[in-house]
């Protein structure tokens, strides 16, 4: 074992690999419907999905890990903006606490910037996601179409400037819709 974690997008042949990544990940998780699998491939054949932005960790030739970034829109009422959401980030569970997550994540970043994507929302842990970068996402004045705790929610910009105002963060498909 060479322990080397290789970052690299996910192909076709991945896909698999990737739902029972997920369902193992997320099986012994608190407050999910346990679906995120589901999620995946729904966002896939989605306009929302963005190849680039769908990434793999592979350790020892075995995919550990996944982060999908896609697109969503941020609407106020003066504009509508594209960003990107963050869901999901997932590691097999022998795997986790070995810094696979957050290499997916400071990676998925990088492309998304590299894109020319300036922001990023997500739902997730307040103690895990700050030390990314994310904000709650109320600072700047964004909210979901859907109940959500508040603090749940976060963002970013990957270019580092904050706007203020009001907006809205609109999944391009519903996220809580079944197979």
């Amino acid at each position: 074992m060479n322990n080397q974690i290789i970052i690299r997008p996910e192909t076709a042949n991945d896909h698999q690999a990737v739902f029972n990544l997920i369902t193992a990940a997320f099986e012994k998780m608190e407050f999910t419907d346990h679906r995120e699998q589901y999620l995946v491939e729904r966002l896939r054949r989605s306009s929302a999905f963005i190849p680039e932005l769908s990434l793999v960790a592979v350790l020892d030739g075995r995919i550990v890990g996944y982060v999908l970034l896609t697109r969503i829109s941020i609407v106020s009422k003066e504009r509508r903006s594209e960003s990107l959401a963050l869901a999901p980030v997932a590691v097999l569970p022998e795997c986790q606490q070995m810094g696979i997550g957050g290499k997916l994540i400071t990676q998925a970043h990088e492309m998304a910037a590299g894109l020319g994507y300036t922001s990023v929302v997500l739902l997730g842990h307040a103690d895990y996601y700050p030390r990314f970068g994310y904000l709650p996402a109320h600072q700047f004045g964004i909210t979901l179409p859907f109940d959500v705790p508040a603090r749940k929610l976060h963002g970013m910009r990957t270019d580092k400037r904050r706007t203020a105002g009001s907006a809205r963060a609109w999944w391009s498909i519903r996220r809580n819709s079944s197979k």
